[in-house]
């Protein structure tokens, strides 16, 4: 029993509202300090400290600083005009917009959050004016930011690879059939509302084959991102950290020569994007090592690996109580730190009766990204209510429809193993 007291410490300073990169050192702290005290506290800080000296978490602040880039470099305004030409005909235009923006930007991103706070920035106040509630505004925002982390190269995806020990190209091939079918599933569902409400599409008629030529050579560049970060890694050119600073580069030369909106004056905005995001994403990380560290001195993980194995053999029923319980953790625990804290623990299980770890970290992060969305501590949520300056209950209500259909679509794709198919 004792061995569960950082747990419990843990819930508890969660339901204080303590920070989730603070509330996981306090409780491996506790459990250092109090309970295993045959461990000096200079080695426990070392392990703070060593946790991120490691190669491939470089590829974190490369890819948080594309997705601050490309604000600042008009990538993201020709992606916008992109979505536009090819979906603004439909009902619902600039929502139906928004949905597939998501999609865009997550191949070049991966943020939830950076999505949802770009898209209620820019997209939103143009939704409002073209009579759109503000409520259903913020929920489509919020809904559709969950596909970002899901579409490479999102860093979820890259820190699943790291904790399972699986390739990072093969991880990021895994979130595009998934991904597609979330966007589909949410434009549906967004039409089927917006024939109801009334709201009109942002353009009279659909783009002819030549707007749509000519736009898509304004935009190649920015769609020219995702393409070739994962033929890079695929055929070998360059590693994945490798690959987070030649897009960075890539930004910074389409930005300056090519759409020449990025001007200097923007560098140490973006640095410092960059620097805050990263050293945010890095202390939950650190911390979760550690207290993962703790877990794997009392053997946790097994623990539980042999009390999933006891409960079942069967895997859909395994996956099946696995989706529950990370839809509910969702709802608790931010996103990255659930990733980072979880996927030790469940992984080996699901390893033991023979579920693909590439197949199951698309189930893990589309989980976590839904469990974003709900309350009490749902981010994206938190994010575009505070931008957009609507109540949590308002967009709740008007966001069940649209994430549970992108979540069904999830499930449908998840039964065909469309994954599996595509990686044999």
């Amino acid at each position: 029993m004792e061995a569960l007291y950082p747990v419990i410490v843990l819930f508890v300073l969660f339901f204080l509202n303590i920070p989730i990169a603070f509330a996981l050192m306090g409780s491996a702290l506790f459990y250092f300090i109090f309970l295993n005290t045959t461990m000096s506290m200079d080695m426990v800080i070392q392990q703070f400290v060593t946790s991120v000296e490691s190669f491939p978490y470089l590829a974190v602040p490369f890819f948080i600083m594309v997705g601050s880039v490309m604000n600042y470099s008009g990538i993201s305004e020709e992606l916008m005009n992109m979505a536009e030409v090819l979906a603004g005909h439909m009902k619902g235009g600039l929502a139906q917009v928004n949905c597939l923006l998501s999609a865009m930007m997550g191949g070049i991103s991966g943020s939830a959050n950076a999505d949802a706070a770009m898209e209620s920035k820019i997209l939103v106040p143009e939704m409002i004016k073209k009579g759109f509630s503000k409520e259903f505004s913020a929920a489509v925002t919020a809904a559709s930011s969950a596909v970002s982390p899901v579409i490479p190269p999102g860093t979820n995806l890259i820190l699943y690879a790291l904790i399972a020990n699986v390739p990072v190209g093969d991880m990021f091939l895994a979130g595009y059939t998934p991904g597609i079918l979330m966007t589909a599933a949410m434009m549906v569902t967004v039409y089927i509302i917006s024939k109801k409400r009334g709201y009109e599409p942002s353009r009279e008629r659909m783009a002819r084959p030549v707007e749509i030529l000519k736009q898509a050579i304004k935009s190649i560049w920015a769609l020219a991102i995702p393409f070739g970060i994962i033929m890079g890694m695929r055929i070998g050119i360059f590693t994945p950290t490798e690959a987070g600073g030649v897009a960075v580069f890539f930004c910074f030369l389409v930005g300056f020569f090519i759409y020449k909106k990025l001007k200097l004056h923007h560098i140490p905005i973006i640095l410092m994007e960059t620097v805050k995001n990263t050293g945010a994403v890095m202390i939950i990380i650190a911390s979760a090592k550690v207290f993962g560290y703790y877990m794997t001195l009392e053997r946790i993980p097994q623990f539980i690996t042999n009390s999933l194995m006891n409960f079942t053999d069967n895997k859909l029923v395994l996956l099946m109580v696995i989706n529950v319980l990370l839809l509910f953790i969702g709802m608790f625990i931010e996103g990255g730190a659930a990733l980072v804290i979880l996927a030790p623990l469940l992984v080996p299980a699901v390893r033991e009766l023979g579920v693909d770890p590439l197949h199951f970290g698309v189930i893990f992060i589309v989980n976590i990204m839904i469990g974003g969305l709900t309350p009490p501590f749902g981010s994206m949520m938190f994010t575009v209510c505070s931008i957009v300056g609507v109540r949590i209950r308002g967009i709740y209500k008007r966001s069940m429809a649209i994430y549970s259909c992108s979540f069904n679509s999830f499930t449908f794709s998840d039964l065909l193993r469309i994954n599996s198919i595509v990686y044999t």
